[in-house]
């Protein structure tokens, strides 16, 4: 038998007035209205049919500002949680787990501070790599823009991967004061980083990720020695040959010469205030944002 036409409408209302009020749940932890932990004991404590108690817990960590997908993913399986799994209907064990979880979170959040790190490294390391999957996976992490004079690659896009600008344009910029380093690399292009946009978020009590080469590096070090310098590994010498060679965007010669730059560059390791090794892109991300003590890495 087929329901009344009065009540299929008045459940699909209501069905569309609940997603509504999760959503509402989900805007408020994101703007930070709210927190994940208010939301969860709000579940625990009220109807079981409440916006907070209905919505998915995969929901409610993807909310959470600077958690990204494949981050709320891990914690979901450390924390033994189906997807599927609503936070009102989550067991004694999984709500204490979920519950120490956030706290956890919520106190890392409140005691963080604005951090630069630095990440260099020998080229075709994966710098750049690196950098892209924490600009997806933690969007609270602020990557700084470099200005260079070198012409753009394949697929890098203009005031998200590099500033392109003239020699002429570059000369313009030191003259002005706006970098916080320049320097020539590869005997070729200028690379600079722009400063104003890294004291405002420090200010701001964001945390910044500026990739940069060696020399940009020791050069930062020396106008910010508050700065953390990380020196980003190949796990062997052959693995990064076969990088360089593998990208195909440097002709035979500029990957000899990149080789040879390489060699110098690895021989400065000791020099930086942590390494990491680029084994797994995923896990050398995880340990740099780690040292940027950004809010929700760890569990």
């Amino acid at each position: 038998m087929k329901p009344p036409e009065v009540d299929r409408a008045a459940g699909s209302r209501a069905a569309v007035a609940a997603r509504r009020a999760r959503a509402e749940v989900k805007r408020q932890v994101g703007a930070r209205e709210r927190t994940a932990l208010d939301v969860a004991e709000a579940a625990w404590a009220g109807e079981p049919t409440a916006p907070e108690a209905t919505l998915r817990v995969t929901e409610l960590l993807r909310s959470i500002p600077g958690l990204g997908p494949t981050r709320a993913a891990r914690v979901m399986h450390d924390l033994r949680i189906a997807d599927a799994k609503r936070v009102g209907g989550l067991g004694v064990r999984q709500r204490a787990d979920l519950r120490e979880w956030l706290a956890r979170r919520e106190s890392r959040g409140a005691t963080h501070r604005s951090r630069l790190v630095v990440l260099a490294g020998p080229t075709a390391v994966g710098k750049g790599t690196v950098s892209r999957h924490i600009r997806e996976e933690y969007p609270d992490v602020l990557l700084s823009v470099s200005a260079t004079t070198r012409p753009p690659r394949p697929g890098e896009v203009e005031g998200e991967h590099y500033y392109f600008v003239s020699d002429a344009e570059f000369d313009a910029m030191i003259a002005r004061g706006e970098f916080l380093e320049h320097a020539v690399v590869h005997n070729r292009s200028r690379y600079g980083t722009p400063r104003p946009p890294i004291d405002r978020a420090l200010a701001e009590g964001r945390s910044v990720l500026l990739e940069i080469d060696l020399q940009g590096a020791r050069s930062v070090k020396e106008r910010m020695p508050e700065a953390l310098l990380v020196f980003l590994l190949p796990p062997t010498w052959e693995e990064l040959v076969r990088r360089l060679i593998g990208r195909g965007t440097e002709s035979s010669e500029e990957q000899a010469r990149r080789l040879e730059t390489a060699k110098v560059e690895l021989a400065a390791q000791d020099e930086f205030d942590v390494k990491v090794v680029n084994l797994d892109v995923g896990q050398a991300a995880r340990e740099v944002v780690e040292l940027l003590d950004v809010p929700g890495t760890g569990r």
